[in-house]
């Protein structure tokens, strides 16, 4: 089937395929007796039918079962409900779905919290939610408020950095918010009340999102590495290889390219420590302590060699907790237990790529 040009340029500025959206397009196949003559129109769809499948994008996904609350057909499958809730919400064909409607209030507070997180806002309750200001002021959420005060996740994920998650540290030095949620005034209120933004460290490109609306908000310094493209317009721009200190005694920011040509982590070493590892590594959906794989590989921008070299340079670091901005979020017993599963990850990760 062949399309003339001006068929070709309507379905290009409707985003639709020709043969998948044939029906829609009001077109029928050309047969041998049609006349070279023949006038043909080509007609998008109307404004009511686009309409009409944006409505059913947000309807119910009969995967969930009955009752408040609910996931629609526009889920990106990108696990944050998945993770946050996860006694509410799981994966199923493939997306999230709600498996158990809440009982505690606890459970209804995490699952308030996840459809507030959502960056596509694909979960719904049937009601308006009369206890959504409590989930709103929620936010942010302490991450472990015995073992890592004063670390907090921001919740309230976007879409155009793909769901990934962002974090708030409180300290002397000054506050830091590490990769860009979603813009909430509610969100910017709660970090005004906690002493305001002093830097807001981005690990690289891909997690950036609304921050320039936060910078204009608090006059914060953005920190990012030259080599990445988005960098003309932040304060502190990274160069070399590091580690840079300059933040504190208790923050080193570690050069770890791969992912992206200029990725960095944050190491907190408050406490056992943390590695806010942004997309360099995460954990994976099972419910051990194992890494992605898939996360390193799949979803490599850069060099995936030059990443698993990277890795190398975590071992000698202390910190037993994870924060990764995607994957999920993972707590080592100890210094151990965490250098054997970064270890099983490489050889894995080697394994993978050499087949």
């Amino acid at each position: 089937m062949e399309l003339t040009c001006s068929a070709r340029l309507l379905c290009h500025e409707s985003g639709l395929s020709f043969l998948g959206h044939a029906r829609k397009l009001n077109l029928a196949p050309k047969t041998r007796q049609a006349s070279a003559a023949t006038t043909r129109v080509y007609r998008a769809p109307s404004a009511v039918q686009q309409s009409a499948k944006k409505e059913s994008k947000r309807a119910r996904r009969p995967e969930n079962v009955e009752g408040e609350f609910y996931v629609d057909h526009t889920c990106i499958d990108c696990d944050t409900c998945r993770w946050m809730a996860p006694t509410v919400f799981k994966h199923s064909n493939p997306q999230s779905a709600v498996y158990h409607q809440p009982e505690s209030p606890e459970e209804r507070l995490k699952a308030l919290q996840a459809l507030l997180s959502c960056p596509t806002s694909s979960i719904h309750t049937e009601r308006p939610p009369k206890d959504i200001k409590q989930a709103h002021d929620s936010f942010p959420i302490p991450v472990d408020a015995d073992e890592i005060q004063g670390v907090y996740h921001c919740g309230y994920h976007s879409e155009s950095s793909f769901a990934a998650s962002s974090y708030f540290i409180t300290r002397p030095d000054g506050n830091i918010l590490i990769d860009s949620p979603r813009y909430s005034e509610n969100l910017a209120k709660k970090f005004e009340a906690m002493g305001g933004i002093r830097y807001m460290f981005l690990t690289h490109k891909d997690d950036i999102a609304d921050h320039k609306r936060w910078q204009a908000r608090f006059n914060c310094e953005r920190i990012l590495h030259e080599l990445e493209p988005q960098t003309e317009c932040v304060e502190i721009k990274l160069q070399g290889q590091g580690p840079w200190n300059f933040l504190g005694p208790d923050i080193d920011l570690i050069f770890t390219p791969g992912h992206t040509r200029g990725h960095v982590c944050l190491h907190y070493k408050k406490g056992n420590g943390v590695l806010f590892s942004g997309d360099h590594l995460g954990g994976d959906e099972s419910s051990g302590l194992e890494l992605s794989a898939n996360m390193a590989i799949t979803y490599n921008w850069y060099n995936v060699n030059i990443l698993l070299e990277s890795l190398q340079k975590l071992l000698p670091l202390e910190f037993t907790w994870l924060l990764p901005g995607h994957g999920r979020r993972r707590h080592f017993s100890s210094l151990e237990e965490r250098d054997v599963i970064i270890k099983e990850f490489l050889a894995r990760c080697r394994v993978l790529i050499s087949n």
